[in-house]
């Protein structure tokens, strides 16, 4: 079963929602700064259009039952339900995407977006992370 968030949708239906408030960002920001600037923009964006989200969320792990504290952090947590991690890089890599995928298995969402403000447009800078395990 998807799991339910903002007004019973799953979550991969208000993706579209988040990356409307990333092409946002990048219209009146442009590209060339900092990932910060755009993560602390992306959460004026989101505020703006009522969707719930968390910043800089400790990612806690465990190892074999015991703990291990904070193994990571999500740039946010989105409806309870998704994870988006914010990067302005020429070009994403392996460990970028790995550490993503990473965020979102631990965090025990199904679904996360990794965006690149630096690629124009924006919508060509995301990427769907699935948690595999």
């Amino acid at each position: 079963m998807a799991e339910e968030t903002r007004q019973g949708m799953p979550a991969n239906d208000f993706s579209h929602d988040i990356i409307g408030a990333a092409v946002e960002v990048q219209r009146v920001l442009g590209t060339g700064l900092p990932g910060a600037t755009y993560a602390a923009a992306l959460a004026i964006e989101l505020a703006e259009r009522e969707i719930g989200f968390a910043r800089d969320v400790a990612i806690m792990a465990a190892y074999k039952g015991r703990p291990l504290g904070e193994v990571c952090r999500a740039d946010f947590v989105v409806e309870q339900a998704m994870v988006v991690q914010v990067r302005a890089v020429d070009a994403l890599d392996d460990q970028h995407r790995a550490q993503a995928q990473a965020a979102v298995r631990l965090s025990g969402h199904r679904l996360g977006l990794l965006i690149n403000f630096n690629v124009f447009p924006v919508v060509k800078g995301v990427h769907r992370i699935g948690a595999k395990s």
